[in-house]
């Protein structure tokens, strides 16, 4: 004869041995619930931290790009050329139409690493090509009829670029030099001023999904 004592002993054992089916179905349900929570929770910040990587990577290019521009324009000088064709050009100039860009101007400050007997001044432009925003520079002041320009490109998915020009009475101006349609010299634009250059030039840049991005810059007095 087994005790009573024993007897509630093993049926406590029994009842201790595992889980019954119902309560394993709620257990991996549970369990599969919090798997997909944690799942979720790293996927979004995986996520989170590649776009955040983007955002910085197109930062840093458009602060390069906005440097390059600004130090273009704080270091022009008052220096026309001559183009491939003999004519002048002015010292700055807006919707030159043989270049093709939205401003050209003479720089001073231009690199000479290797001590080459050359200018330190150089002739550059900024142009909109298929949405993107590129600069050029020739290898000389006056150019050559073969000379082909140096192209960089400096932001991409650019939807428009408008620039302005501060004049010496403090009033903006759409074109540069003032009173003249066009950047060439000539005998149609007896009025312009080749040495003449602007207090500051404002540049408003819309780009894809940054809207736009607007920088004013300085130009150095003669």
């Amino acid at each position: 004869m087994i005790p009573a004592a024993a007897q509630n002993n093993h049926q406590c054992d029994d009842s201790q041995q595992g889980f019954t089916l119902l309560e394993l179905v709620v257990a991996m349900a549970i369990f599969s619930i919090m798997s997909m929570m944690a799942y979720g929770g790293l996927n979004a910040v995986l996520n989170t931290h590649q776009h955040v990587g983007k955002q910085a990577k197109r930062l840093t290019e458009l602060q390069t790009a906005f440097t390059f521009i600004g130090r273009d324009i704080e270091q022009t000088v008052a220096r026309p050329i001559r183009d491939q064709y003999g004519d002048r050009v002015a010292a700055l100039t807006s919707s030159n139409t043989r270049s093709g860009a939205l401003i050209e101007l003479t720089r001073t400050g231009r690199r000479n690493p290797g001590g080459y007997a050359r200018s330190n001044l150089q002739r550059v432009a900024y142009l909109l090509d298929e949405n993107r925003l590129m600069r050029l520079s020739w290898p000389t002041i006056d150019r050559a009829q073969d000379g082909e320009a140096n192209e960089t490109v400096l932001i991409d998915e650019v939807e428009s670029v408008e620039i302005r020009y501060l004049d010496e009475q403090l009033k903006w101006q759409p074109n540069w030099p003032m009173n003249s349609n066009s950047s060439n010299l000539g005998n149609n634009n007896a009025n312009s001023k080749p040495h003449q250059l602007p207090r500051a030039v404002e540049l408003s840049v819309e780009i894809k999904g940054w809207g736009t991005i607007v920088r004013l810059f300085r130009v150095p007095e003669i």
